[in-house]
């Protein structure tokens, strides 16, 4: 794994991406994991960071398993090969008909915004950036007498035992009861006002540089926050979009395809997409997430790319700007996730916040995730115009 070792760390069963090198400890069998769970654990972890290329982190995972001998970890006999067909048979991966390649399947896409989803609540429930604690945790909120047919994500912590009974008895007979998905009902969870939110992801460059890997965890938490949304807060909306040179939507089942490209970052058009998208939205609470390292370097003027690499360029900045204006003037609040700490892109970050009127955190990369839930879940305790 000697080609491996200035990109990937494997540190206590968890993958980093940095140039620290480490005493290796080795690997501890993870507690209630059979040897399927555990390999497919860590393959979880490396799919997020080849942006979903099974052949990749196929080879990296063999790479490791040589190292540090995983699978002789186990009692009993399981190789690599076992693992692989496992995910064959489980239905994790399979082989596309057109390129005769390896791909991930919906089922790995789900199972991804899963453990990204576990991975930041674990991090809250331990007290993560400041100890800033939440009692929220999946659908645990307080049960409403409102019912209403099961959306088909949610766990069913809330069901209407009644509801579903009556429902399900409507097309059985006496000699058959048939229960089909369409009759779960369950309990109204919270009367919390409805929000639509844009999550704005920084693609450029940089997000890369300087052997910090920024995008991964970006990634991890638009990943999470699809799957909260979908499984707590089925009403709310969330939409994604992408920001390099340009800007563009997303769908929730291409986020772990994402990846960093030779990029400069367009906060400009970031925005007004993203302002674009929450215009049609009928919900009168509207915000955008972004996630970025902060330094805006191009935008389009008279249909070609502007761009200047080189510090803060006024005539970029001041566009950037006019766009949190126009934010702020169709009440959409600009919240943004500073994960760089350079003290004049923080400069940057704060004229923008004041523009808009809305709110900026300067995070680390541990954090992120920590802070994003936090103020998501509060921002539906409240108004946010």
């Amino acid at each position: 794994m000697n080609y491996l070792r200035n990109e990937l760390e494997f540190i206590n069963g968890c993958i980093y991406m940095n140039y620290k090198y480490t005493h290796w400890k080795h690997l501890k069998p993870i507690s209630g994991k059979n040897p399927f769970e555990t390999l497919l654990d860590l393959f979880q972890q490396l799919l997020t960071i080849a942006s979903g290329d099974v052949s990749q982190s196929l080879k990296w995972l063999t790479n490791i398993d040589k190292e540090y001998e995983i699978t002789e970890s186990f009692e009993e006999t399981y190789s690599l090969a076992d693992f692989i067909q496992d995910l064959n048979d489980k239905g994790y991966i399979n082989q596309d008909d057109d390129t005769s390649i390896m791909i991930i399947t919906p089922k790995t896409e789900k199972s991804l915004r899963e453990r990204s989803l576990n991975e930041i609540f674990s991090s809250l429930r331990k007290g993560g950036q400041g100890d800033h604690r939440t009692n929220f945790y999946g659908s645990g909120v307080e049960r409403q007498s409102e019912t209403r047919p099961w959306n088909g994500h949610e766990e069913l912590v809330n069901l209407d035992n009644t509801g579903t009974m009556i429902n399900m008895l409507k097309h059985s007979s006496i000699d058959a009861l048939n229960l089909s998905e369409d009759d779960l009902q369950v309990y109204e969870t919270d009367y919390h006002t409805q929000v639509s939110t844009v999550l704005l992801i920084d693609l450029s460059h940089s997000m890369i540089l300087y052997g910090e890997d920024r995008i991964t965890p970006a990634k991890k938490v638009a990943m999470a926050l699809s799957e909260l949304i979908m499984r707590s807060y089925s009403k709310d909306t969330l939409d994604i979009v992408a920001f390099g040179n340009e800007a563009w939507h997303i769908s929730v089942k291409d986020l772990p395809y994402l990846k960093v490209g030779p990029y400069h970052t367009n906060t400009k058009q970031g925005l007004e997409v993203a302002r674009h998208i929450l215009l049609r939205k009928k919900f009168a609470n509207k915000q955008i997430f972004m996630i970025t390292d902060g330094k805006p370097s191009c935008m389009f003027e008279n249909g070609k790319l502007y761009k200047n690499s080189f510090g803060l360029d006024r005539k970029i900045v001041n566009k950037v700007l006019d766009e949190a204006v126009k934010c702020r003037r169709e009440k959409i609040t600009i919240t943004t996730f500073m994960i760089a700490s350079d003290p004049y892109l923080q400069q940057f970050i704060r004229e923008m916040t004041e523009a808009n009127k809305g709110k900026a955190y300067f995070s680390s990369l541990d954090n992120l995730g920590g802070f994003i839930f936090e103020d998501y879940i509060k921002n539906r305790k409240r108004r946010v115009y």
